[in-house]
């Protein structure tokens, strides 16, 4: 099944040309991605340290190794500063207050989407925060602990009319752009169907190539909005100023999803992570984060550890 969280559904030309970093992303006026250069710490958290399994052996003493999403993925989820090298992002953000708060060092290794399971479950990295959603069958090889809400997002042109976007009636006859197969697709065809029982007029989903084809069609009036990962949608509507936000709907709608911290089965570290995650919230460094990349409205109150997940 596809869901908005692969990055793999999501790729795109447009998109991946935003990790070199052009020189207006650099200068937008609604993201300081130079300021965001600049680490966000939270203090180290003892209630946390003293959850870490007395016998746990990290990749590396005294360091979290951390699979995070660089390679095909989208920012803000993971990206290159400046020199090309040092990988910065909301993930790479989530991952140094977890290490803050278990007081060790953080060491960030960019891996690709089918690296990540393996990579966990034999040992190779200590967690992936690479914007894994909870699910039934992931639960039985990995361990979770929440740190953000999975939402996916309506995204029009900043001088649009259109205002709201919330439930099925509001997609009547409307042009939306959707990637094929993917969850957000499940969400309008359902509507869809709900509408034309109703007489409403149908919806005119919009299928483009790259991230590029739909700026442009929606740009142009061609489409009426697009429909997609919120925290991409977010940033790119920070980044340039050409977009709103006009709803979100659950990513595993009609039920909620979680995005967590995901750890080896068993190993005992994940109610450390938690209680660091739980920390962080409390110490405003957490909010500081998703509010630098645009992810507040994803945000929660407390971190979950294996909470009800897509498919149970």
């Amino acid at each position: 099944m596809k869901h908005s969280v692969k990055f793999t559904a999501i790729k795109s030309t447009g998109i991946a040309a935003l990790l070199s970093l052009s020189t207006l992303a650099w200068a937008a006026p609604g993201i300081d991605l130079v300021a965001n250069e600049t680490p966000v710490n939270t203090p180290k958290s003892p209630e946390a340290v003293a959850k870490i399994p007395a016998n746990f052996k990290f990749v590396e003493p005294g360091t979290l190794t951390v699979a995070l999403a660089v390679l095909g993925s989208a920012p803000p989820f993971g990206l290159y500063a400046r020199d090309n090298k040092t990988v910065i992002g909301s993930e790479a953000d989530i991952a140094r207050l977890v290490a803050d708060g278990l007081g060790l060092k953080l060491k960030v290794v960019p891996a690709s989407w089918e690296d990540w399971p393996l990579g966990v479950t034999s040992g190779k990295y200590d967690a992936a925060i690479y914007n894994i959603t909870v699910t039934k069958d992931r639960k039985t090889k990995f361990d979770f602990a929440t740190y953000r809400q999975d939402t996916l997002g309506f995204y029009v042109k900043s001088d649009s009319k259109i205002t709201c976007i919330t439930s099925a009636p509001d997609i009547a006859g409307k042009r939306i752009i959707v990637g094929s197969g993917t969850n957000q697709e499940a969400v309008l065809l359902a509507w869809d169907k709900e509408n034309q029982a109703k007489g409403l007029p149908a919806l005119k989903p919009q299928y483009v190539t790259d991230d590029a084809a739909a700026t442009l069609a929606i740009q142009s009036g061609r489409a009426d909005a697009t429909f997609g990962p919120n925290v991409t949608g977010a940033y790119k509507a920070l980044l340039t100023g050409k977009t709103k936000l006009v709803g979100t709907v659950p990513g595993g709608w009609p039920k909620t999803a979680n995005i967590a911290v995901t750890l080896k089965k068993g190993n005992g570290l994940v109610d450390a992570v938690q209680a660091s995650l739980n920390s962080a919230i409390a110490s405003g460094a957490y909010i500081k984060v998703l509010d630098r990349w645009g992810e507040s409205v994803e945000k929660i109150d407390h971190s979950e550890i294996n909470p009800p997940g897509l498919g149970d």
